[in-house]
């Protein structure tokens, strides 16, 4: 892949820059970002070698858009109808079911890869870019068999050589599962954070007693909410559904306390302790 273009220069997009120019350094990495500053930065920092824009996207072998969500949805097509028929496209969107539908008529749709690399951190624009970040992650391919077989290749080629574990599914079952295992977290961590906010109004030494645990639990409300807010968006009604669940355990949970049933509490944190026989399977 000789001319790669990376259109959303922050913490995924500069990621992979960096690590596709680590892998080969003959590849020429191009930028397009609304954000010229982004851009500035990013040639600063050696993520990418030059600015672009969607005019020169006919001479790309490889594109990848790391834009939020709701942006991909009109970014998508404009990309394929610009791209020559040996480009391969990927997103790396956290939701899939609009993006697949937005482009399933698409003269260009097996040109398209829809992809999750389940990968990242708090932090975002290009500053955030490391090198590294997807060896030993997740990426969550949707909807495979609509793009065509050699690009396939070389897509699942470039995964592979980031030391990237593929898995396959469908964009509703995607989005359905992400909405537990990522987007409530967000959300938690969010109110989490929103909680001691307003304490703190009142009590401003809180925050010296907060520990690692409190850090932790919070790390993910820094995050952007220009990202996440069309992401929760996009699936509503899945996440919608987990708050429900969530909010009912949490219910559950405080109804023990003031019941003063502590056996049960005991039970049910012992209970959930096997959820690090569970990730440490996956690791």
């Amino acid at each position: 892949m000789e001319n790669v273009f990376v259109i959303g220069v922050g913490l995924i997009g500069g990621s992979f820059a960096l690590d596709i120019k680590k892998q080969n350094s003959e590849c020429h990495i191009f930028g397009i970002d609304k954000n010229e500053s982004h851009l500035d930065e990013a040639i600063g920092l050696g993520v990418i070698d030059e600015k672009s824009s969607f005019e020169e996207l006919d001479k790309a072998d490889l594109v990848i858009i790391a834009i939020p969500v709701d942006a991909t949805l009109d970014v998508l097509p404009k990309v394929l109808d610009k791209i020559n028929d040996n480009t391969i496209v990927f997103d790396v969107g956290s939701t899939k079911e609009d993006i697949c539908l937005k482009v399933k008529s698409h003269p260009k749709r097996r040109n398209f890869l829809a992809a999750h690399p389940i990968a990242g951190t708090e932090f975002s624009g290009p500053k955030a870019a490391l090198e590294g970040l997807y060896r030993n992650k997740t990426n969550i391919i949707c909807e495979v068999e609509e793009t065509a077989f050699k690009l396939q290749e070389k897509a699942l080629k470039l995964f592979s050589e980031l030391g990237m574990r593929i898995r396959y599914m469908n964009p509703k079952a995607h989005d359905k599962h992400i909405a537990y295992v990522s987007h409530l977290s967000h959300i938690s961590s969010f109110m989490l954070g929103k909680t001691v906010i307003e304490k703190e109004k009142n009590e401003r030494d809180i925050f010296d007693m907060a520990g690692s645990g409190f850090e932790s639990t919070v790390r993910l409300a820094k995050s952007s909410p220009a990202m996440w807010t069309p992401i929760f968006q996009q699936n509503k009604t899945n996440v919608i559904e987990t708050l429900d669940e969530y909010i009912s355990n949490l219910k559950h949970f405080k109804q023990l306390m003031e019941n003063g049933d502590f056996e049960a509490v005991y039970n049910e944190m012992e209970t959930t302790n096997h959820i690090k026989d569970i990730l440490n399977g996956i690791q």
